[in-house]
């Protein structure tokens, strides 16, 4: 049976991953910095040495990755791909800045953009973290880094990943999706992944 390590996991089971992980056919590994969240795994992003090199079939990061330092991204994304096996890929899920920042343009920084479970969030909390949660002391929850579509699939170029294939999902989401596979895979295959993966 396939694993699937899923990265920031916090309070979420693959009920709240991608349709193709929340399937009988795929095992979820969770791995959080918080040990609050019972993870099987206590790491953080920049240093999985809890997992074996090779190891997983699969990674899903949802709205981990600009938690980090810039200069941290790449030591994420070379602990991603060590620990996939050769056929493996990762599904990374971040906050849209390029749309984000048209709300800032139009002068809407602190303005409800969305309504979430946690209540209402602005384009001030998807730049910089939610700030009831930095309130109460959530420091894991500051955002250091920010991506656009071009600028995060060029990480997973630049990282040494083979095609990754990016979807921009609108407002209200403001998200960004990469399917970024290990070794280079026939564009039909990295179509293939988005369509199973991506919302």
């Amino acid at each position: 049976m396939p694993v699937f390590l899923h990265v920031g996991c916090g309070q979420n089971t693959k009920v709240r991953t991608t349709r193709a992980f929340n399937t009988p056919e795929w095992t979820e590994l969770r791995l959080d910095i918080d040990p609050a969240v019972v993870p099987d795994i206590v790491g953080t992003m920049t240093d999985m040495r809890a997992v074996a090199d090779a190891s997983v079939d699969a990674i899903y990061s949802s709205h981990n990755i600009e938690h980090l330092y810039p200069h941290e991204v790449p030591l994420a994304l070379a602990e991603f791909r060590r620990v996939l096996k050769p056929g493996g890929f990762a599904v990374v899920t971040c906050p849209d800045l390029q749309a984000v920042a048209e709300l800032v343009a139009q002068d809407k920084l602190t303005q409800p953009a969305y309504q979430s479970p946690a209540g209402p969030i602005s384009a001030l909390d998807i730049l910089y973290g939610h700030r009831p949660a930095l309130a109460q002391g959530n420091l894991f929850m500051a955002h250091r880094t920010g991506f656009t579509l071009s600028s995060l699939m060029h990480a997973f170029n630049t990282s040494g990943f083979g095609g990754c294939a990016g979807l921009r999902q609108p407002p209200p989401m403001y998200a960004l999706w990469v399917v970024a596979a290990r070794q280079p895979v026939p564009e039909a295959a990295l179509k293939e992944l988005a369509a199973a993966h991506f919302p």
